[in-house]
């Protein structure tokens, strides 16, 4: 029987949490990222996780996690020791080994995230390969034909981009981001939602064709990740792999060699 592992994807705007079983996803949760949720508050919120999907907490073999937002570092190990009696092990901290050379002039500025991506991209499909992260902010992560975590791209997110631009303009309604039905707005709404929408497409198709065009990256296969890309990849033709859940692969990679499954 696989011992249970638990991970944690801790982004801008949501935490994904993710529990395997051997190489097999349980189950995940989504929460929100509140900058001001205390120890108390996620541990109730784990705790409540736990109950819905009937899976004992105490059950929990390792815990490893890739967080963006330091604020939440603290209460979220706090919370996994009350409720699971672990603590998490975090990636990018140097007590994980993640077995990828990283090309950065200075390796600890890369998002633990993108590297988790990376490192499970490698593992599904080899190098080269080129992950798109599309979330609070757009990413692409970019494995070498060595293997190694060669370096990326980061452009403002789709809603990001959005929310700046209502914000900015004083005149302008909030919209939601959506493919509008007709490509040329006719009203304010239609106008900005078409604007934003083709705008995020072509960039990104845009930079995909030029990632490609770099010497050794011609055939890298396009694996694309993030909470907004099921919006976005039916006009992104040249998108190879979409997987949901690619950094909770990643996590759980990691975890099987750190915990010694």
């Amino acid at each position: 029987m696989h011992e249970k592992l638990l991970v944690a994807d801790i982004g801008n705007t949501q935490m994904v949490f993710g529990l395997f079983a051997g190489e097999r996803l349980i189950t995940h949760w989504r929460l929100s990222s509140e900058r001001q949720l205390t120890s108390d508050e996620l541990a109730w919120q784990l705790h409540g996780m736990f109950e819905q999907s009937g899976q004992p907490a105490g059950e929990i073999h390792g815990i490893m996690a890739a967080s963006v937002v330091p604020h939440l570092d603290a209460p979220l190990a706090d919370a996994c020791s009350r409720i699971c009696g672990k603590q998490p092990a975090f990636v990018g901290s140097g007590e994980v080994k993640t077995g990828m050379a990283v090309d950065y002039k200075n390796p600890r500025e890369v998002g633990a995230d993108r590297i988790v991506n990376a490192v499970a991209a490698r593992e599904q499909f080899g190098a080269p390969a080129i992950v798109l992260d599309c979330g609070t902010a757009t990413t692409f992560d970019i494995v070498s034909p060595q293997g190694h975590y060669a370096g990326g791209l980061i452009l403002p997110g789709v809603e990001m981009a959005l929310e700046a631009l209502c914000k900015r303009a004083a005149k302008l309604p909030e919209v939601s981001i959506k493919r509008a039905d007709e490509f040329i707005g006719r009203d304010t709404v239609t106008s900005i939602q078409s604007g934003s929408y083709w705008a995020a497409i072509d960039a990104i198709a845009g930079l995909i064709k030029r990632l490609r065009q770099q010497s050794g990256y011609e055939v890298s296969p396009i694996i694309a990740t993030g909470g907004l890309i099921p919006l976005l990849i039916d006009d992104l033709p040249d998108i190879d792999h979409h997987l949901p859940h690619l950094t909770l692969s990643g996590l759980q990679l990691l975890a099987n060699k750190h915990f010694g499954q």
